[in-house]
């Protein structure tokens, strides 16, 4: 029996942050509930409130809900509307396919005038002649009845034949609740009947006439397996009791439907005993056997990469940790000889090649990755064959050697000019002083061959050359 507490409504109420005082919808379906409590105490602000396919008999403990506006209790028990009076905003009820048989118990609805949807299908109600006129005529305020919408000409007419109606109604309910009476007096026995039957079946004792010690059948080999048989036989007869449960024709009834789910219940918990019994509890791991030898072991099946820094004589772990992992889920050991991490209770151990210094190593996380990143440095130093020891250079000489790496940066190679001759390029074409003369002609000047000119020529030099 699953029971209405605050802690069920907090874990129903993630999306409220699980608060209940400013909670508004919640829901409660499935969860085999069979009595309604609590929830007007603790839930004042509610709204909209699901309780569909539970196993609750009577509506009750809802009449505080002020605000409700929307309730479903679909797939329940209830025989009876009652209880609602105080769900002043109410406007949607939902009662489908319950075992409403009181069909006049839908007066106490009348004090709910903003009521306008109404679902009773499913109940043995809806079998009555006359159902849905009556349920028009009752309730005045109702917009649709069973998802279907009720018109005006419709509730003319069953407000004008409601005498005969509530009449009708009240002779049927009569009948329905004298057979109603014979079920519950027929359910009775058979628990009866069944409680007496668990009791003559008891275990027996043994040949020698005591009761058997578990120790000393653990001890016998043949009685394990008597005892063996003994369980496969159990589970055949359960499993033809099981099919003979549910092939024997019952009546649809608030207690039969009660009892399949005491026998689901039931199995249930066989069949969890049994899984619980197969399965053997994991011997404890071996980290250290009784030799004293270390072993490796990745429990957790981790990524990682081993390397040795002979640089700076240590040894460093890249430990690949799940990125979103929270620090506070991962314990670091460092020892002499090996290292332990565990991950989520998981081990992951790794025996180092060399001796380190547990008090020197560090652990870190990387901000990129989230890799475990832990260096271990080492016991014995390791001589480096290349490696320069710094030496101290006073302030004194530090100006020389400045200037000495000035001198060697301004000295170049120079060739000495006689053993190369290289053509003067700068002086190739001379130019001529001109001051007023026009622009300068920097194209080369033909040759003039003084021998083939003419006699009579003259060199003007006011003229300007021909080009």
């Amino acid at each position: 029996m699953v029971r209405i507490t605050e802690d069920l409504l907090r874990q129903r109420a993630e999306h409220n942050n699980r608060e209940l005082f400013s909670l508004e919808e919640i829901s409660l379906h499935q969860q085999e509930i069979e009595k309604l409590e609590y929830i007007d105490k603790l839930c004042r602000n509610l709204k909209i409130l699901y309780l569909q396919n539970n196993l609750i008999p009577k509506i009750e403990n809802v009449s505080k809900l002020k605000k409700l506006e929307y309730l479903n209790l679909a797939l329940n028990n209830i025989e009876r509307i009652e209880n609602l009076e105080g769900c002043e905003e109410l406007q949607k009820l939902d009662l489908t396919a319950n075992f409403i048989g009181e069909l006049s118990s839908i007066e106490i609805l009348k004090h709910n005038i903003h009521l306008k949807e109404l679902f009773l299908v499913g109940n043995p109600c809806t079998e009555f002649e006359g159902y849905r006129q009556f349920v028009v005529a009752t309730l005045h305020q109702l917009k649709w009845l069973d998802s279907k919408e009720i018109e005006r000409s419709e509730k003319i007419q069953a407000l004008q034949n409601y005498r005969q109606l509530e009449k009708q109604i009240r002779d049927q309910e009569q009948v329905y609740l004298l057979k109603r009476a014979r079920e519950k007096e027929e359910a009775l026995k058979k628990i009866q009947e069944k409680q007496e039957k668990e009791k003559q079946i008891k275990p027996k004792p043994g040949f020698d006439g005591r009761w058997p010690d578990p120790l000393e059948d653990k001890e016998n080999h043949q009685q394990k397996e008597t005892e063996k048989e003994y369980q496969e036989w159990k589970i055949d007869k359960d499993d033809e009791e099981d099919r003979a449960f549910w092939e024997e024709p019952t009546p649809y009834t608030p207690e039969s439907r009660l009892e399949a789910h005491r026998h689901l219940e039931e199995k249930r918990r066989v069949k969890e005993n049994i899984r619980g019994q197969k399965v053997k509890e994991k011997p404890p791991r071996t980290l250290i056997t009784a030799e004293g030898k270390v072993l490796n072991m990745n429990e957790p099946k981790l990524h990682f990469f081993l390397k040795d820094d002979e640089e700076n004589n240590q040894f460093i772990l890249d430990l690949a940790v799940y990125r979103h992992l929270d620090s506070s889920l991962i314990d670091v050991d460092v020892q002499p000889t090996y290292l332990r991490v565990m991950v989520k209770d998981k081990t992951f151990q790794l025996v180092l090649p060399a001796e380190v210094k547990p008090d020197s190593s560090s652990a870190k996380r990387s901000q990129t990755t989230g890799h475990l990143v832990i260096r271990m440095p080492k016991v014995q130093d390791i001589i480096m064959a290349n490696r320069k020891t710094p030496t101290l250079v006073k302030p004194s000489d530090s100006n020389k050697l400045q200037t000495n790496i000035k001198k060697e940066r301004v000295e170049k190679l120079e060739v000495d000019p006689s053993k190369y001759s290289f053509p003067d390029v700068a002086n190739i074409i001379q130019e001529k002083e001109r001051i007023g003369q026009g622009p300068i002609n920097l194209q080369q000047q033909k040759v003039i061959d003084t021998e083939n000119s003419y006699v009579d020529f003259e060199d003007n030099q006011d003229v300007p050359p021909l080009i």
